[in-house]
């Protein structure tokens, strides 16, 4: 999915755009069963006005696959909300963390930019872990450095946020909790399944809510 897909950018509606990977596309799941989708149709639900998301999202994304997605899509802000979720491909590569930081805080700047240079518009989701899945037992991966791997690389991307003021909700230890489960799966024994995908719904809910009510920046 190179490009800009979702809600058009002519809608009425405050707009809604959702950065990330396989876990911002929902790899395996129908569209409406995605998080950032899910988390729009909730939004609505509570009263709060936002389009479907636009999104920019590929299965198998890093960082620097992702900023480079954003500058041939050109997405046109300001947005009402950008959702950013970004790292497993940069961990399951073993690409180095200090490369993430950095590359996180460019995709973190661009964010903010995007929405209309309000860090209070931006919502970051952690990086789930996916060492104990079917997939990773099955291709001899060690779940125990998966996830010291998987920490390292949020807690990285939980500090930037803090220099920044950017929202982060903290979805891995629901992605632990019974992740291994055939109903938490998709198809593929990797991916989250639309109940998982709810889950994390349910936590980055109420921290949007908040930042969506909450006044325009002076």
């Amino acid at each position: 999915m190179n490009g800009i897909s979702g809600a058009s950018i002519e809608s009425a509606a405050p707009r809604y755009l959702a950065l990330g990977d396989s876990y911002t596309i929902g790899e395996g799941v129908p569209t409406e069963g995605t998080w950032p989708f899910q988390l729009a149709a909730a939004l609505r639900a509570d009263g709060i006005a936002l389009s479907d998301p636009e999104v920019i999202a590929t299965t198998g994304w890093t960082t620097d696959e992702l900023a480079a997605a954003i500058d041939t899509a050109a997405p046109q802000g300001p947005y009402a909300l950008v959702s950013l979720l970004i790292g497993v491909n940069n961990q399951y590569r073993g690409r180095p963390l200090a490369e993430y930081r950095q590359q996180f805080e460019q995709l973190l700047q661009r964010a903010i930019a995007l929405a209309d240079e309000n860090p209070a518009r931006v919502l970051v989701l952690s990086t789930p872990d996916w060492g104990f899945t079917p997939y990773a037992q099955h291709n001899g991966r060690d779940a125990a450095q998966v996830a010291r791997e998987i920490d390292d690389f949020n807690a990285a991307a939980h500090a930037c946020c803090g220099d920044y003021g950017v929202a982060f909700v903290d979805i891995t230890p629901a992605s632990r909790d019974g992740g291994a489960e055939p109903a938490m799966l998709a198809d593929d024994g990797l991916h989250p399944s639309a109940r998982m995908y709810r889950r994390w719904m349910e936590q980055a809910l109420p921290v949007a809510s908040a930042l969506l009510k909450a006044p325009p920046a002076a």
